[in-house]
């Protein structure tokens, strides 16, 4: 253990009794899992390299997030932009991205819930996706959406469309189901449709925007953007993040 490593165990288990005893801990953490290939260019690693890395830290911020009391944690693993990728690295993401959920789902914790648009990814993909989410559905420890083929357009289109299917077998015309269309008829067909709306979003890298994530679920989230790539993302840098949203009024437009 290194000396920083030393120095930096009293800080982070200070942190831990502040966000303890402060009461603010938020109950759903979304967290853009973003610096993956970046981090292999800078360590001289193959892209796939920093994709398994990146895989790797999951399971470690669950486990963090769970410590602290977090109900639900959503992971954006794979974006519908993405899906336009160089068609060898995709192949090779996707399968990394279903070894990462499965074994998650083999951990026995965590209840999962994939969240984007199964059409979009390929046959093989969703279906070990959806076979291991299936596997989780008795769990009830910390709940944990993949987000994989997702986009924020996406999923409001889909949302949209999935009240409009309902409203017609229901029996009623396109014209009445656009005078009773309201904001609650969204949230009501979100694929996080039930779950609290993420209270914190965490994104790595550097990078400060959203990029269309839970575009719609985020109106009142309050953001944290870390300088670490996603594989150097550490547990002092976690609470850090939450320690800052702890410290924010939270005032919702009031």
């Amino acid at each position: 253990m290194g000396l920083r490593s030393l120095l930096y165990k009293p800080y982070e288990r200070d942190l831990e009794r502040t966000l303890r005893t402060s009461g603010q801990t938020p109950r759903h953490i979304g967290v853009i899992l973003d610096g993956n290939r970046r981090w292999a260019k800078q360590s001289g690693a193959s892209t796939a390299d920093g994709h398994r890395r990146g895989a790797d830290k999951i399971s470690e911020v669950l486990g963090w997030s769970e410590e602290l009391g977090v109900e639900v944690v959503t992971l954006w693993m794979l974006s519908t932009d993405n899906l336009g990728r160089d068609a060898a690295e995709l192949d090779a993401l996707l399968g990394i991205i279903c070894d990462a959920v499965e074994a998650l789902a083999d951990d026995g914790r965590w209840r999962l819930q994939h969240v984007g648009s199964a059409s979009l990814l390929p046959a093989d993909a969703a279906a070990r996706l959806s076979a291991a989410v299936d596997r989780t559905a008795s769990a009830t420890g910390l709940h944990v959406n993949v987000a994989v083929g997702y986009g924020g357009r996406h999923e409001i289109a889909d949302a949209v469309r999935s009240y409009l299917r309902d409203a017609i077998d229901a029996g009623h015309s396109m014209e009445q189901a656009a005078d009773s269309f309201s904001v609650e008829h969204i949230a009501e067909h979100l694929y996080t449709k039930g779950q609290p709306d993420p209270d914190l979003v965490i994104r790595t890298s550097g990078e400060q925007r959203l990029s269309g994530f839970l575009m719609w679920q985020s109106a009142h989230s309050e953001f944290y953007f870390c300088d670490a790539y996603w594989p150097d993302f550490r547990h002092v840098d976690f609470l850090r993040a939450l320690r800052a949203y702890s410290q924010r009024e939270r005032r919702h437009g009031r």
